[in-house]
C-alpha cells in the first residue's frame, strides 16, 4: 500500500494489535487457570473449546444444567482509576456463580471474556488471577476464555469483563420457591459491602470530586480507605450454601441480592399469594451505606431497591429449621441474620 514514500507493509502491530504481547498474556495466566481445575476438566489451556466430563451426572435421577452470564459493570471504571485489577475477576465469578446457586445448582465451570483497547500482559495476569480466585472460591473450573484487543473502539487502558457459568442440580432437589408458605423464616447472609451493583450512582455520589481522598484511612470506615471499601469484592456464597443443602436443610427459596436490592430480588423466589415481610434494622448495615445515604439523600425505600444494604443472599426455610440452618451457615463462615418472615400477600417485599 502506498504511503507517500513508497510502499511498505502494514502489520497488525501498526494498527494497535500486538500478537506477541497477547502470547505473553496467555503464558502469564496459565498457572492461574490451572489452579482452578477440577477432576472433570479434560485438556489444558489453549484449546479451541473447554472440555468437561459429565460422567458424575450419571448418579443423578434427572440432572438439570443451569447457566448464568453477567459482568462487573461500572465498578471497572473505579478499578481502572485506582490501577487495581486483581479483585474485579472475583466480582465477575460471584455475579454468575451466586445466580445459579439460587436453584441449588453446584457451579461446575466458568468462561470469561475480556475486551480491552490494548493487551497488557501484566494487567491481564492480574485480572485473570482474580477470576481464578473467584473460581476457586466457587469450586468451579476456569475452562476457557477470550482476550479481545479492540484498538480504535476502546481506549488503550480501558477494558470490560463478562463471564458465563454452568452448573448442575438434580431435578428432585431443585429449589424453585414453590413450597414457600406463610410462617416461613427469611435468613439474610451478610454482604461484603456494595458488591458490584449500583456503581454508576456510587461513583457519582462518593468518588467524583473526591479522587484525592480515596486512599485516605477513615475512622467512619473502621480505619479503611474509601477505595479499599468500594473495591472489596463480591462475596461468593457457594460453598457455605451447598454445604447446608448437602446436609439436608429444607431450604424452600433462595435469592441473590443484586441490582434492585432486597426489594427487587427477594420477591423473585416467592410464589403467588405470599409476601416477604422484612424487618428494617434486623441486620448490621455496613458503614459505607450510611455514606451513600448521606451523599445521595435518598430515603430508605429507594436505597433498598438500589443497593443490597448489607444483605447479599437470602434463604427461606420452615421456621423450625431456621435456627439450625443459621448455626450451620455461621460455622461455614457466614454472618447470618433473621431478617423477616413470609406472610399472605401478592408476591412483593414489604418492610416493617
Amino acid at each position: 500500500m502506498a504511503d507517500g514514500d513508497g510502499e511498505r507493509p502494514i502489520s497488525y502491530r501498526d494498527i494497535g494489535v500486538d500478537i506477541d504481547e497477547g502470547a505473553r498474556a496467555v503464558e502469564a495466566i496459565r498457572e492461574s487457570v490451572r489452579s482452578t481445575y477440577r477432576s472433570e476438566v479434560i485438556g489444558d489451556i489453549g484449546g479451541f473449546g473447554g472440555l468437561f466430563s459429565a460422567a458424575a451426572f450419571k448418579a443423578m435421577a434427572d440432572p438439570v444444567m443451569v447457566s448464568g452470564t453477567d459482568g462487573v459493570g461500572t465498578k471497572l471504571k473505579l478499578a481502572q482509576m485506582l490501577g487495581k485489577h486483581d479483585t474485579v475477576g472475583i466480582d465477575l465469578v460471584a455475579m454468575c456463580a451466586n445466580d445459579i446457586l439460587v436453584t441449588g445448582a453446584e457451579p461446575l465451570f466458568f468462561l470469561d471474556y475480556v475486551a480491552t483497547g490494548r493487551v497488557d500482559s501484566a494487567r491481564m495476569a492480574a485480572i485473570v488471577a482474580g477470576i481464578a480466585d473467584g473460581c476457586r472460591q466457587a469450586g468451579c473450573a476456569l475452562v476457557g476464555g477470550e482476550m479481545a484487543e479492540h484498538p480504535g473502539t476502546m481506549d488503550p487502558d480501558d477494558y470490560d469483563l463478562s463471564g458465563f457459568c454452568v452448573g448442575v442440580v438434580d431435578r428432585p432437589k431443585m429449589i424453585d420457591g414453590s413450597a414457600i408458605e406463610p410462617g416461613d423464616t427469611i435468613l439474610g447472609l451478610a454482604s461484603s459491602g456494595i458488591h458490584s451493583n449500583g456503581f454508576s450512582l456510587v461513583r457519582k455520589a462518593l468518588v467524583e470530586g473526591h479522587e484525592d481522598e480515596l486512599a485516605m484511612p477513615r475512622l467512619d470506615l473502621g480505619g479503611l480507605s474509601l477505595a479499599e471499601v468500594l473495591m472489596t469484592p463480591t462475596r461468593i456464597y457457594v460453598k457455605s450454601v451447598l454445604r447446608l443443602l448437602l446436609e439436608g436443610s429444607p431450604v424452600k427459596g433462595i435469592a441473590h441480592i443484586t441490582g434492585g436490592g432486597i426489594s427487587e430480588n427477594l420477591n423473585r423466589c416467592l410464589p403467588a399469594g405470599v409476601d416477604a415481610v422484612v424487618g428494617r434494622g434486623s441486620w448490621k448495615e455496613p458503614s459505607v451505606f450510611g455514606l451513600l445515604r448521606d451523599a445521595t439523600r435518598l430515603d430508605d425505600d429507594e436505597l433498598l431497591r438500589t443497593f443490597n444494604m448489607g444483605i447479599g443472599f437470602a434463604l427461606v426455610l420452615p421456621v423450625k429449621a431456621a435456627a439450625d440452618a443459621a448455626v450451620a451457615l455461621r460455622e461455614a463462615g457466614e454472618a447470618v441474620f433473621e431478617i423477616g418472615e413470609i406472610a399472605e400477600g401478592s408476591g412483593v417485599v414489604r418492610y416493617i
